[in-house]
């Protein structure tokens, strides 16, 4: 019997192609209002879920497919999936831990070197012809600098490795507990505030969620200082976006890098796009055609686990 999918993100064809040689139906229902129009029927037949972290997938609509028995997350994040009420009914939940995290730590180093040479600023300065040299603002150099990273995971550990072999960063992080296999000599800082006070650098690669919630506020952002720089490439919501507004405008940080923002994309403050000294990408440090490729196989794989009755490759156990 050929297994049922319903689909809540956007997928490009090429890459849809596993999983319908792995012998799954597709079902989309990639806008919120499709969503919220799946008929009854179809909901009772869907044997799987797959969306991601940002997306979700929520308690009620848990509750209407009785069928289900997995929901997959593209992507490491997996914040807005009711992991109680998938847990309750017996479902496990998996991720893509591990898929995209070569293409997310280069984004990371792309914004922390755009945000720190000002590359984006200094591409629409030549483009109005202005070569002279007031035009051309010294901006500070990254190589030997202190990068603190908060959250050293699987993608923080390639963020620190690239930092420290290509650029000769001396890497430091916060985590919850200190990593026994940090993959290099890093030292270890106990809050983020401790981190941001001695970083020139300071890189948000934790996950999204209540426990993380503007983790990066007013007093880290002081901490970090005139001369430093922010990232973030994990959760718009692990800082505090007005905190960082106030800081960009009255220069106590030098700058920023954002590929994620609090309520991305319909309900982000407009004045991020006034803000100084800002750099901003669409959410797209996932988004490398090898990366979206690896992330749909190990969804695939996933998925074939659990019909199968094999142990699962990434099952989320938070």
């Amino acid at each position: 019997m050929q297994r049922q999918l319903l689909i809540l993100i956007e997928i490009k064809e090429t890459n849809l192609a596993f999983l319908k040689d792995a012998g799954f139906q597709l079902h989309f229902a990639v806008t919120p209002a499709e969503r919220a129009a799946i008929p009854a029927a179809l909901a009772a037949t869907i044997d799987a879920v797959l969306t991601n972290g940002s997306t979700g997938f929520e308690a009620h609509e848990i509750a209407a497919m009785p069928r289900l028995r997995i929901v997959c997350a593209l992507g490491a994040g997996y914040e807005k999936i009711d992991l109680a009420a998938a847990q309750a009914r017996g479902i496990p939940v998996t991720n893509g831990r591990g898929a995209n995290d070569a293409a997310v730590a280069d984004h990371a180093l792309a914004l922390l070197l755009s945000a720190a040479r000002g590359i984006v600023q200094n591409d629409q300065v030549a483009r109005q012809g202005k070569w002279g040299a007031s035009a051309r603002i010294e901006r500070p150099t990254v190589h030997g600098k202190k990068l603190g990273i908060l959250g050293l995971g699987t993608i923080g550990q390639q963020i620190a490795r690239r930092a420290a072999g290509g650029f000769d960063m001396v890497v430091g992080y916060h985590n919850r507990r200190p990593v026994a296999d940090s993959g290099g000599n890093l030292a270890y800082f106990d809050s983020p505030l401790a981190l941001a006070s001695w970083a020139d650098f300071l890189v948000v690669a934790t996950p999204g969620g209540a426990a993380t919630h503007h983790l990066v506020n007013t007093a880290v952002l002081e901490a970090l200082g005139p001369q430093g720089f922010l990232v973030n490439i994990a959760r718009g919501s692990v800082v505090d976006t007005q905190a960082l507004l106030a800081a960009l405008h009255a220069g106590s940080i030098a700058g920023a890098g954002l590929d994620v923002v609090e309520g991305e994309p319909d309900d982000m403050t407009p004045d991020l796009f006034q803000a100084p000294n800002l750099t901003l990408t669409p959410h797209i440090a996932g988004r490398s055609p090898e990366a979206l490729a690896a992330t749909v196989k190990l969804a695939t794989a996933n998925l074939l686990a659990c019909f199968e009755g094999r142990p699962l490759v990434t099952p989320v156990t938070a």
